[in-house]
């Protein structure tokens, strides 16, 4: 039987006691046994710290490594690199801790990048339900017409067609991450998904699992639900658009028009708010 590659699973949390077992109760039901769980408290001043002990003897009876990190408030990004400065695992996955894995998640987009070591990244299909009841699946986010020739999942990224970016859906190789990203993201309030994904689907294949393997729960307190006046619109607009600047200057590109071509195009989408 063929040893498990080690998968390092990196989840930010702030503010989670009222949503945090759901997501490590997922953790324990997933079949795949070699995981390294790092877990980083960002701030905060709840019971979240409590909860996330609570489960290490769980976890770590199940075989995983676990790591838990204290920070003061620095935002997602922040927590994220804290992740990224440990990991040690020959995959890598960062999961927003409110939301659910499906038991295969782990095991089946490991098994698909092993067998397709030309990918860089795999994407599974995801469910959408809401906290109130997560038994009833309002819609399934995935990516249409993967295969068309002219297919450019960079492109869809920056603008927000076809595409969905909560990250329990992702796993990327050590390989990608190492050869694409810098040791750490930028530290911006905003936009994570962005740099941790257009840096490696500019440089490597991305693969897809025709497979539901992750729960997105919409959440009514949520930083993206919430409603915002102009002003905060316009700013976090603006925030986007600063943050998808420093991601596409900070790629190695094949000539200097076609990074000049991305950036006016973030120029022209930064009057619409653009999903992240």
């Amino acid at each position: 039987m063929q040893e498990e590659l080690l998968v390092s699973v990196i989840s930010p949390c702030y503010n989670g006691e009222k949503y945090l077992k759901h997501f490590l109760e997922s953790l324990l039901e997933q079949t795949y046994s070699n995981v390294e769980f790092i877990i980083v408290n960002d701030g905060s001043n709840d019971n979240s710290e409590k909860i996330i002990l609570s489960y290490k003897d769980k976890i770590e009876k199940k075989g995983w490594t676990f790591k838990y990190i204290f920070q003061e408030n620095k935002g997602q990004a922040a927590a994220i690199n804290r992740g990224l400065s440990i990991f040690k695992g020959k995959y890598l996955m960062w999961v927003d801790s409110d939301d659910i894995l499906k038991k295969d998640n782990i095991k089946h987009k490991v098994d698909f990048l092993n067998k397709n070591p030309e990918c860089g990244m795999v994407i599974c299909e995801t469910e959408v339900v809401n906290e109130n009841n997560l038994n009833k699946r309002i819609k399934i986010l995935k990516r249409h017409n993967k295969k068309q020739k002219n297919d450019n999942l960079f492109l869809d990224l920056i603008i927000g067609y076809n595409v969905y970016y909560p990250p329990g859906g992702y796993m990327i190789t050590r390989e990608a991450f190492e050869n694409s990203i810098p040791k750490q993201i930028y530290e911006s309030r905003i936009g994570q998904n962005w740099q941790m994904l257009l840096p490696i689907v500019y440089n490597y294949k991305c693969g897809y699992l025709s497979e539901i393997l992750f729960t997105y729960v919409i959440r009514k307190q949520s930083h993206s639900r919430q409603k915002r006046g102009e002003q905060e619109l316009l700013k976090q607009n603006k925030e986007q658009e600063n943050t998808l600047k420093i991601v596409i200057n900070d790629i190695n590109m094949k000539d200097e028009s076609e990074k000049e071509r991305y950036l006016k195009l973030v120029e022209i989408a930064g009057n619409d708010e653009i999903p992240f």
